[in-house]
């Protein structure tokens, strides 16, 4: 069984739509894939009923922007209730921060290079939430760089002058709220240090306390020094580890499928569902 549990779509910042991400999944040879986009679950019906028709078993879930002491950390939850009042609080909250950020970062660039808020926009589309990922497109768009991935290491990178902090939820207070709400949540690429900085031990530690599942072990992020950390880190805590692409269909270099959830590790977070759910 071939299990991917973090992809990306139009409805944050992947390049395919929900429907086009689950058929693509189906093509890669995935039996099990989760839609985990920034900040909304937009595109759980349509990724669920073609997931359906393309026989893969779909898995509703989403990447919770948090923050630990100016420290960013993404939060993967599975099987939550979209509906919950405190999630749906929490994740306006931070949708709404996104943009008033967005038109900041754009405002910057935008006195050295040739880049609007109307064609970051446009490049968004209808996603539900705008990002960094779209303003880099925007400056491929324009010429400025040639991928997206070259506009993060030297224009969108953290420290520059044009990089903007936004407001994001405690990371331990959005374990409790998606906990809340019957979420099974991992902390995805706890191991990217090339992207910033990340967070101590202790804090997964206090993360583990405040209610986290699993750690996302198996990550195109994280060199074989820290997967080993992290697995044996995820085996100290009694968290699960898992694995997945991080998949953003032509917008960054992941595949799907690179790296995977062992059939044996999903089973114990599915265990955890159940767990919650009887509460």
């Amino acid at each position: 069984m071939r299990i991917d549990l973090h992809t990306h779509s139009t409805v944050s910042d992947g390049t395919g739509s929900p429907e086009q991400v689950m058929r693509e999944a189906a093509e890669a040879g995935l039996d099990v894939v989760a839609l985990t986009d920034h900040d909304s679950t937009a595109g759980w019906d349509e990724a669920s009923a073609t997931a359906a028709d393309a026989g893969v078993a779909f898995v509703p879930g989403i990447e919770v922007s948090c923050r630990h002491h100016g420290i960013s950390v993404h939060l993967l939850s599975y099987w939550h209730d979209r509906a919950d009042e405190g999630v749906e609080r929490m994740l306006a909250a931070t949708r709404d921060a996104r943009v008033d950020r967005a038109k900041e970062i754009v405002r910057r660039i935008g006195e050295d290079y040739p880049v609007t808020w109307e064609a970051v926009s446009e490049r968004a589309g209808d996603a539900a939430t705008v990002g960094r990922p779209h303003i880099a497109d925007a400056l491929v768009d324009q010429g400025v760089v040639p991928t997206r991935d070259a506009a993060f290491e030297a224009i969108l990178v953290p420290g520059s002058r044009y990089y903007v902090p936004h407001y994001a939820p405690e990371v331990n207070q959005a374990i409790r709220t998606m906990r809340a709400a019957g979420g099974v949540t991992v902390f995805a690429h706890p191991g990217a240090d090339t992207r910033g900085r990340i967070v101590r031990t202790s804090v997964i530690e206090s993360m583990a306390r405040a209610g986290l599942v699993g750690l996302e072990v198996h990550h195109r992020d994280h060199d074989l020094r820290q997967r080993s950390r992290l697995a044996d880190l995820a085996e100290r805590l009694d968290l699960v580890p898992t694995g997945a692409s991080d998949y953003h269909g032509t917008g960054k270099l992941n595949r799907l499928g690179e790296n995977l959830t062992a059939p044996a590790e999903f089973a114990r977070l599915e265990a955890a569902r159940g767990a919650l759910s009887s509460h």
